[in-house]
């Protein structure tokens, strides 16, 4: 019996993590798989793989929130159109570009999006409408080009309050358009090889177990507790894959390379202690309302 490559292992590990965190959350299967598995493959090889998961995935996510999906195509109608000039120029940046750079512009992106949404920025817009076309158009660059979305797009949505329910609908709206043709768009420039479906045994069985793991998780946990400490993770990675590739294409000699993801770190750290701090100061104060109201 042949061994199985630590790759292929790895690859499994990270999946079913990344897809207990999307079946909880609603997003967060690819920015937590690729960040992690660029560090062994190339953005060349993992992404077709990666978009054709997610178009089941998303639609998978359509479907159980379908209750809201008509209204949901209404509210990202003017998102949705503006994807499609940012995938076509994504695809076209991948197929065109060396692997390493493209590994550079990932992260780069990356890292203050996820800090960003860390630090539980709130600007409410007055609909999605306003800044729709040119901010599908970056979603569907960033998306061709890296397969994720769901920092920008969850920080854009969860500024917009919406139910739980509506959230969920929205987004997958715009994740089965974003993922469907950006599918299209990678098959029309050939870039699916016999390498990128040899990722898809480690990672279908994660995704169809982490999925309804996550699902049953979230139940048990606080949800907003689980989510940032998600994104905790995410950025160290991040960090550390950015310090690595810019080691690797001789930007910076270590140590110094790895002065990116100290940085990263010690944000992410103030902010999450920001984070535990506001919250033990509202179940603090939360026992003396009731008092404060009382005879």
């Amino acid at each position: 019996m042949s061994e199985i490559p630590p790759a292929v292992v790895a690859l499994a590990a990270i999946t079913l993590l990344a897809a207990t965190i999307n079946g909880a959350l609603g997003y967060g299967f690819s920015s937590i798989t690729v960040p992690l598995a660029l560090l062994f493959t190339t953005s060349r090889v993992l992404n077709p793989a990666l978009v054709l998961v997610e178009v089941a995935v998303n639609l998978y996510a359509l479907v159980v929130n379908r209750a809201s999906a008509r209204t949901a195509v209404r509210d990202v109608r003017t998102l949705v159109i503006g994807l499609v000039p940012g995938v076509v120029v994504g695809s076209l940046f991948l197929a065109s570009v060396g692997p390493d750079v493209v590994k550079l512009v990932t992260y780069v992106i990356l890292l203050p999006l996820i800090l960003v949404q860390a630090s539980g920025l709130r600007r409410p817009l007055r609909s999605v409408d306003a800044v729709g076309l040119p901010f599908g158009a970056g979603i569907g660059l960033l998306y061709s080009v890296t397969t994720i979305s769901g920092p920008p797009l969850a920080l854009l949505l969860n500024n917009q309050g919406y139910a739980k329910r509506d959230f969920r609908a929205s987004l997958a709206v715009v994740r089965v358009a974003e993922s469907s043709l950006t599918a299209v768009a990678y098959g029309l420039l050939g870039l699916y090889t016999p390498a990128s479906f040899g990722l898809l045994p480690p990672i279908l069985p994660a995704v169809l177990i982490g999925l309804p793991l996550g699902a049953a998780l979230i139940r048990r946990i606080d949800a907003e507790t689980f989510r940032r400490v998600c994104m905790s993770f995410d950025a160290w990675i991040v960090g550390f894959g950015l310090s690595r590739v810019i080691e690797q294409l001789g930007l910076a000699p270590a140590p110094g390379a790895y002065a990116v993801l100290v940085a990263a770190g010690l944000i992410d750290l103030a902010l999450l202690y920001r984070f535990f701090a506001r919250r033990a100061a509202v179940a603090r104060a939360r026992p003396l309302i009731p008092a404060m109201g009382g005879d």
